[in-house]
């Protein structure tokens, strides 16, 4: 039977009251995960019990309980926030229980079902039932928690008319999804499962093979559902998801520190979170080259330039060597080794060539060997000779040494040699750009970009891994010992600041899905980077063309291609911007019509009645800036994001240092007035990004400074600008 439930929704003793009763059942369920963590911990320490058996049996079983138990531990740790965030009520009549939806599953001292995991199957419906669809569901509610606290409930009643009897079913609030989108945004992107509609729910739970592709226009939770399906595939397929790994990659560490808590907050900690200046293992870059450098860095053409550095002589080596062996000169000058070095390079990488090179330098110089004295004592006494003689081993160590990839890359400083590595490829112009960017340091002192660390992927696959120190018997007598060819410089690299062991070989396969965010903007460097950490993974890919910052979408589509060559495609598309307010979008949609982008247009559902501020032709920038960042961090409850051009950045961020009624709300931000290309800090409400760095993000309200200049600072610059205007949830000014 239907029911008015208006009024119920009305009475704030109602509210209360419901809100009390899920306090109650909330307190029962942190009870249950505490008594949960002190099983793992008494199992935890009764598998350090058995290793003091003494029997391998005992490590085994204490190895095996020390493992699940310490899986576990991180599992309840990590669900600590909003651990019970949905409930359903079922036809009474077919299911009379209500059924929990959480982070994670916990079960009573019974063993009954307490709470059911979101990505369960029983949870499924909990998404996917609509008022036109139901799926026997009455009611479905949201519990919104700070900590351990329920501080308010929305419902929305799907299917009243399956409600037996004449007692009311109390129904609160707007809504589920409106209350969410209303919400102020923090520095950390909080995971939304309890909004996630129908259209969502089928891309997070589509085929594990192939990839899912989700495209969609701004604010239509495309980072939020990939990584919600990133979790769903954990949950289906433990084993061979944290055995492989999966692989989260966004467009910067700004980006990446946003969502870090999302998959942890659902239970996963099994996840590689990389920006793309992190995706190589053991080096880290944060900060952009000029458009003009990076559309040169990021071009397919550096492929075959790379490809060519690999094969380069190694810049300093010997190019002739001589030595006297019994009655003979043996001598090999610049045209054999250049031979020899062709042959050694056509056996495989150039690491690889390493333990074969001291025996293609000693056949060479054998077949010299002339006088009788040398060809009676034969070749072997010849080898062991040689291979004691400290000149021969000198010049093996120096005329193919082992290479780390930074090094290589190091080597195209020298104009000369990139003018030969490119010729054909890159005009003199560009040839001069790179050179400039790099400066005039050597591999040591490379300061890398973003758009440098798919180069160095590019160089490390060119030339191999240095393998490990030789084990078998012929390497011993040939006197290979790659740590001793290590050089100093090699060294320092090696076990440098922010290094860390290499996680896999360049031949391994190390992911077992890989996700790539904001994937309209990767390069087709970067496209060949991330391929090469999915050859057989499946993928989740999410995008949006018109937002793309990479100036020729042809070139990246053919790379995308390549890197998912044979892999079935899923689409998904998202039409609804939950994000923005429609009067904010529809000034951002306006914008993209102006300047002829071919933006996709999601249809914004809420309304704040408050239109963007735009202020022209202002006489004093910094006051005009000052003033706008004040009366919206008073005017919102969240953060606030003054967005300018890269050259502007340092600028804004020394007024924003200087400025004390807002200094309180941005405690980073005199570190970063000292360095414009800072990260800014997690807990920071008020900071300055530039109109890249705001990729992903979203704020409450946005100040735009001279957008004039973020359209001009690129060949892109039209798409990034687009993108600015659609960070801001509330309130967005823009000052021209």
């Amino acid at each position: 039977m239907a029911r008015d439930v208006g009024n119920t929704a009305l009475s704030e003793d109602l509210v209360q009251q419901e809100i009390g009763h899920e306090q109650q059942f909330v307190d029962r369920v942190y009870v249950q995960l505490e008594e949960s963590a002190r099983a793992a911990q008494e199992l935890a320490a009764e598998g350090q019990a058995r290793g003091r058996l003494g029997h391998e049996g005992g490590l085994v079983e204490r190895d095996a309980m020390v493992f699940q138990a310490a899986r576990r531990i991180a599992q309840l740790d990590a669900a600590h926030e909003g651990l019970v965030f949905g409930r359903l009520d079922m036809n009474p009549e077919l299911d009379p229980e209500p059924r929990y939806i959480g982070r994670i599953g916990l079960r009573d001292a019974n063993r009954d079902s307490l709470l059911i995991d979101w990505r369960a199957p029983a949870a499924a419906v909990f998404y996917q039932a609509t008022a036109a669809e139901p799926q026997r569901v009455v009611r479905r509610r949201v519990l919104r928690n700070e900590g351990r606290t329920v501080v308010g409930v929305e419902d929305e009643l799907l299917d009243d008319a399956a409600w037996p009897g004449e007692a009311e079913l109390p129904i609160i609030g707007e809504g589920a999804l409106m209350a969410q989108l209303s919400r102020a945004r923090d520095r950390t992107m909080h995971s939304i499962v309890a909004t996630i509609q129908a259209e969502q729910d089928k891309a997070i739970r589509a085929p594990a093979k192939g990839v899912v592709s989700i495209s969609g226009g701004p604010g239509v939770g495309k980072t939020v559902v990939a990584l919600h399906r990133a979790a769903y595939l954990l949950y289906t397929d433990r084993r061979k998801y944290e055995t492989g790994g999966v692989l989260v990659v966004g467009p910067s560490g700004v980006f990446m520190n946003y969502i870090a808590r999302v998959l942890p907050s659902l239970g996963e900690t099994a996840v590689a979170l990389r920006s793309l200046g992190e995706v190589v293992d053991g080096v880290r870059a944060t900060r952009h080259d000029e458009p003009a450098v990076a559309e040169i860095k990021g071009s397919a053409r550096m492929a075959e330039v790379l490809r060519r550095t690999a094969r380069q002589q190694v810049p300093g080596s010997p190019t002739e060597f001589r030595i006297f062996y019994r009655d003979d000169v043996l001598t090999l000058n610049q045209g054999k080794l250049s031979q020899l070095r062709r042959q050694l390079m056509g056996g495989g990488r150039r690491n690889q060539q390493i333990r074969r090179v001291p025996q293609a330098l000693l056949d060479a110089l054998w077949r010299q060997v002339r006088g009788e004295r040398g060809r009676e004592r034969g070749k072997e006494a010849f080898e062991d000779e040689m291979l004691d003689n400290a000149t021969f081993l000198d010049f093996v160590h120096a005329w193919w040494p082992p290479l780390e990839a930074r090094t290589v890359l190091g080597w195209l400083v020298e104009p000369e040699l990139l003018a030969r590595v490119s010729d054909g490829i890159l005009a003199s112009d560009e040839q001069a750009l790179l050179v400039k960017s790099w400066g005039s340091s050597g591999p040591a002192g490379l300061d890398l970009s973003i758009d440098d660390i798919p180069l160095l992927d590019e160089l490390r696959y060119a030339i191999g891994d240095v393998p490990e120190a030789a084990v078998d018997e012929r390497d011993e007598e040939l006197g290979i010992n790659v740590a001793e060819l290590m050089t100093a410089s090699d060294r320092e690299f090696a076990t440098g600041p922010g290094w860390r062991p290499p996680s896999y070989r360049i031949d391994d396969d190390p992911f077992a899905h890989v996700l790539v965010d904001e994937a309209q903007d990767l390069t087709p460097m970067q496209w060949r980077m991330v391929g090469r950490r999915g050859r057989t993974a499946s993928w989740t890919i999410v995008g949006d063309p018109a937002q793309s910052s990479w100036p020729i979408p042809a070139e990246a589509a053919e790379a995308r291609a390549t890197a998912l060559e044979g892999k079935v495609v899923h689409e998904f598309h998202l039409s609804t911007n939950y994000r923005n307010s429609a009067e904010i979008y529809e000034y951002a949609a306006a914008y993209a019509a102006r300047v002829g982008l071919d933006a996709d247009l999601p249809t914004a559902v809420r309304s704040t009645g408050e239109p963007p501020v735009e202020l022209v032709d202002v006489p004093d920038l910094e006051a005009a800036v000052r003033a706008e960042v004040v009366r919206l961090a008073g005017a919102v409850s969240g953060t606030v994001g003054i967005v300018v051009s890269v050259a502007r950045r340092g600028e804004v961020n020394g007024w924003l240092a200087s400025w004390p009624e807002v200094a309180a709300h941005a405690p980073g931000a005199v570190a970063a007035a000292r360095d414009a290309q800072s990260v800014p800090s997690g807990e920071d409400r008020i900071v300055v990004l530039t109109g890249l760095d705001t990729k992903g993000l979203e704020f409450d309200a946005i100040v735009v400074v001279r957008p004039q200049e973020i359209e001009d600072e690129s060949p892109t610059g039209r798409a990034t600008l687009y993108v600015v205007l659609t960070r801001a949830t509330q309130l967005l000014t823009t000052i021209s």
